[in-house]
């Protein structure tokens, strides 16, 4: 295969020249064949198992990417309703962030709503683990299986009161909407 370098010497992505690429040696380079088949119509071409494969591992991703944001996301509401007096803004901003980030997904794949809730269970076994580790807590003091609604999970109200000494404003009165929902 050969790449058009720039004068820097920085290789660039193949031209439209055929190449032979293995999936199972370059798979940019593969990819990047499959796709010039595809936009020319050489279906013959393709390489459709490992093609199928590659597309089925993208959606997966974005079911990866769901369970990922949730479990940040239950992670902090374990760490802040089992340890109140470490409450703090930093924990609130991710709780927050984290919502975004479930709304956005959800918003972008909307047929991974039917998704949420096994979603949520594979989420809330790693946030608990994570959870015992980060809190030293006891591992029994943190319910088996996930004790937040969906409801919970996407608009309950966390405030922060910071301490007299902060100049910092105070965050008690803050509620977030969130318009998630499977």
């Amino acid at each position: 295969m050969s790449a058009r370098s720039t004068e820097n010497g920085v290789d660039l992505a193949p031209g439209d020249e055929p190449m032979r690429a293995a999936y199972e040696h370059d798979l940019y380079s593969w990819l990047m064949e499959q796709a010039r088949h595809l936009r020319a119509a050489r279906w013959n071409a393709l390489d459709r198992d490992n093609l199928a494969e590659e597309i089925e591992s993208l959606g997966r991703e974005q079911l990866n990417k769901l369970e990922s944001a949730l479990r940040v996301l239950l992670l902090h509401m374990l760490k802040w309703d089992y340890q109140p007096e470490r409450r703090g803004r930093s924990w609130w901003a991710t709780i927050g962030e984290q919502r975004l980030r479930v709304d956005d997904l959800l918003a972008d794949n909307p047929s991974l709503r039917p998704r949420v809730l096994e979603a949520v269970t594979r989420a809330y076994r790693r946030a608990r683990l994570r959870a015992v580790k980060q809190t030293d807590l006891d591992e029994a003091r943190f319910p088996r299986s996930c004790p937040y609604s969906w409801d919970d999970i996407v608009s309950r109200n966390f405030s922060v009161r910071l301490r007299a000494h902060s100049t910092q404003p105070e965050l008690s009165a803050v509620k977030i909407p969130w318009n998630v929902g499977p």
